[in-house]
């Protein structure tokens, strides 16, 4: 029981990361082009963002292209309240990865409930064959 708990906490935890590394990514891709003077041009380019290839083995473009969209909204409206890009940037990666370990101490908490559930639970000795 307890590989099961601790295999599904590292895939969870697995799939957690990735979204994470996407989305600091996505989000550094926006700002370089909006900081570029290509500000107008950030809403179009959004669709052609070029996907990587680690990416586009474990995650629909579909969701990419929604992810990009919803990154480019927070973008736009970060860069309004801080018009320089690096400054934008210096913030944001910071709190996408905090963000990431509050979810990953959210993932931790319950596998170690599990883990410590499971190692309590007494399981009935099976009848010996004879």
């Amino acid at each position: 029981m307890k590989p099961l708990i601790w295999g599904v906490f590292a895939l969870l935890a697995l799939c957690w990361t990735g979204l994470a590394a996407a989305s600091v990514q996505i989000t550094e891709w926006l700002l370089t082009l909006a900081s570029s003077g290509q500000a107008t041009d950030v809403a179009t380019a959004a669709g052609q963002w070029p996907v990587p290839a680690w990416l586009a083995l474990w995650i629909d473009p579909a969701w990419i292209t929604a992810m990009q969209g919803a990154w480019l909204s927070l973008v736009q409206w970060l860069g309004q309240v801080l018009p320089s890009g690096d400054g934008l940037m210096a913030w944001v990666t910071p709190l996408v990865w905090t963000a990431w370990a509050l979810g990953l101490l959210c993932l931790l908490v319950p596998a170690l409930g599990l883990h410590w559930l499971a190692g309590r639970l007494k399981l009935p000795p099976r009848p010996a064959r004879g």
